[in-house]
């Protein structure tokens, strides 16, 4: 049976792929897409969602607004790597799919108190979404079955030298959630960045001949530009389909448990993930953290998913 989900993101180019992935694939039951600010404001992501859904013809799931902001931080936007609009690149139309009346906190809590069993959420932008949802309703947590999260690192960060930039947006609903007692896996930068859109994988997606392969192709040449420019990558990593994937088969992202706190604190270091992988603390573990991705496995699943589309 396909694993009922909600995919909590912040579109962002890698935030499209991973719509696109788990609303293509059987593994998988997108209930909803939920929005938060990150890569971009809430108004521009949740714009982007429609538009993403619009071109793919994904008609039948709510897209819902969610967070405007971090909990107690002001937004810290991601537009050095995703552009003025969130999905540079592209020309987009207007979207045809519209926003659902429902916000996302309230079809995040309605879902998980109707649905006949637990649901798993994939959130692949800041956390503020899922954090507030824990805190109003602490009761809904055994509704959960695992958060699968784009996020953190257990090396070195991308917005500030320790932080990764999604926990970085918002530490505090990080902290809220790897300390729920929830099922956590932990999909950081160290994994994600083995899964590189390199050119072979460009031409893939053109090969496709469909509007929607030659639109992630798009997508990923600016994204390519943005890592080139910014971080001197040959080729970027497309960090938030590998949440996706580990929930479609659990198989292709290899994970260990550790303890991981959040820091909320430091002066320089605030949104670091410390993940402490010698268990030299003491602490119990809270997480499954991804060290490894079977990439050939993953592109393979992303690609045959995108294929679906016209």
């Amino acid at each position: 049976m396909p694993v009922p989900v909600i995919l909590d993101c912040d579109p962002g180019h890698d935030d499209a792929l991973a719509i696109l992935f788990a609303a293509a694939s059987s593994a998988v039951e997108l209930l909803a897409i939920t929005t938060c600010g990150g890569n971009q404001t809430v108004e521009k992501c949740v714009l982007n969602a429609r538009r993403v859904c619009s071109v793919a013809g994904i008609t039948t799931i709510p897209i819902a607004r969610g967070a405007e902001g971090p909990l107690v931080r002001s937004l810290h936007i991601g537009e050095y790597v995703h552009g003025e609009s969130g999905l540079d690149g592209p020309q987009w139309g207007e979207p045809t799919v519209p926003e659902a009346e429902e916000s996302a906190h309230d079809i995040i809590v309605r879902l998980l108190r109707e649905w006949p069993e637990p649901i798993t959420l994939i959130p692949t932008g800041p956390l503020t979404n899922i954090a507030l949802v824990l805190a109003a309703h602490p009761e809904l947590k055994p509704k959960i079955r695992e958060i699968v999260l784009m996020g953190g690192s257990t090396e070195r960060g991308n917005d500030t030298p320790y932080a990764e930039f999604n926990i970085r947006v918002d530490p505090e609903a990080a902290d809220i959630v790897f300390r729920s007692g929830v099922p956590v896996t932990m999909c950081g930068l160290n994994v994600t960045h083995q899964a590189l859109a390199t050119p072979d994988i460009m031409e893939r997606l053109r090969s496709l001949g469909t509007r929607v392969g030659d639109l992630c192709a798009e997508l990923l040449a600016f994204f390519s530009d943005s890592y080139r420019r910014t971080w001197g990558f040959a080729s970027p990593p497309v960090h938030d389909p590998v949440a996706v994937a580990r929930v479609v088969d659990p198989s292709v992202v290899e994970v260990i448990s550790a303890p991981v706190r959040v820091e909320t604190q430091g002066r320089y270091t605030a949104g670091a993930t410390c993940v402490d992988l010698h268990h030299l603390t003491g602490e119990p573990d809270n997480a499954r953290v991804a060290m490894r991705l079977d990439a050939p496995r993953f592109w393979q699943l992303l690609i045959e998913a995108i294929s679906t589309y016209a």
